[in-house]
């Protein structure tokens, strides 16, 4: 039972990062590769503080308000400068890595008994992280009812049309990615004080289980709003974890995770185009 509860927990902690990329992907069509670095600069920040005293819960909220940084920066490439998104996100991405690394001042860090979640139980963990996502959820579905959210929608949907309508769509574009990178590194800083533990490198490939979540999530939830869409990000990433635990348990070797975990992600990504091509072929010879 304690396995299982874990299991949700992490599914929990880590749908933070999926409604971040989510926005990013999904609601601004961005492709925001820059979630990888403020993942992690949401856990070196996060582990930094913590080391130096300061409260868990300032930790984890200081964190992610300066990984809206990053979303900031990858914006303003993109919008500024004109610079592609993918190209944007990228850069930004690449220049955290060093940035991580002055702030942690080495490649990891950690003192496992200052940690918080490390001293408390599975179902107290839960809870928390059921309180965190019904938080962040409802935070999110009232942002996007407000203009600025819906603004920001229109930018997703057609952003030449949401030009002809003198909309912003420059600012709209950074503050979603500012939103995007806030909850990246809330991801990042809540997966730190579990694990006990930051490092440099703990954001490689969480991009690729953000979509696999996303896309887990669209099959589970079938509805079009805001708020369904949430919370089939949060079921879709649990659904992901225990996925991950049922191979690993299955016996295979922990250093092809990273391989399963593209080839699953490439695989629902492609899914839908591939039933669509299906669907074609099927008519055509029925007309025939």
């Amino acid at each position: 039972m304690d396995i299982i509860i874990s299991t949700i927990f992490q599914g929990l902690i880590y749908s933070v990062l999926g409604m971040g990329v989510f926005i990013a992907f999904r609601i601004l069509n961005f492709a925001y590769m820059t979630a990888e670095g403020s993942f992690t600069l949401g856990g070196s920040i996060c582990a930094v503080m913590i080391l130096h005293g300061v409260h868990p819960a300032i930790s984890i909220v200081v964190a992610g308000l300066f990984g809206t940084l990053a979303g900031f920066f990858t914006g303003f490439l993109n919008t500024k400068l004109k610079i592609q998104g993918i190209l944007s996100g990228i850069l930004v991405m690449i220049s955290l890595y060093s940035v991580n690394l002055r702030i942690m001042k080495k490649a990891n860090l950690g003192k496992e008994t200052i940690f918080k979640f490390n001293g408390s139980s599975n179902i107290t963990n839960f809870i928390f992280g059921i309180c965190i996502c019904g938080f962040l959820i409802s935070i999110l579905w009232l942002f996007f009812k407000t203009r600025l959210g819906l603004t920001i929608k229109a930018t997703g949907d057609n952003e030449q049309m949401a030009k002809s309508l003198e909309v912003n769509t420059d600012f709209s574009k950074i503050f979603a990615l500012m939103i995007s990178s806030f909850l990246c590194a809330l991801s990042g800083a809540l997966v730190v004080e579990n694990q006990g533990y930051s490092d440099v490198n703990m954001g490689v490939g969480v991009i690729v289980i953000a979509l696999s979540s996303i896309v887990i999530g669209e099959a589970i939830v079938k509805k079009d709003s805001i708020i369904s869409k949430l919370i089939g990000v949060v079921l879709g990433t649990i659904c992901y974890k225990f996925m991950i635990y049922f191979v690993l348990r299955m016996g295979m070797n922990p250093g092809d995770l990273k391989f399963f975990t593209a080839l699953i992600a490439a695989v629902l990504l492609g899914l839908p185009n591939i039933q669509k091509n299906f669907k074609g072929v099927k008519n055509k010879n029925v007309e025939a």
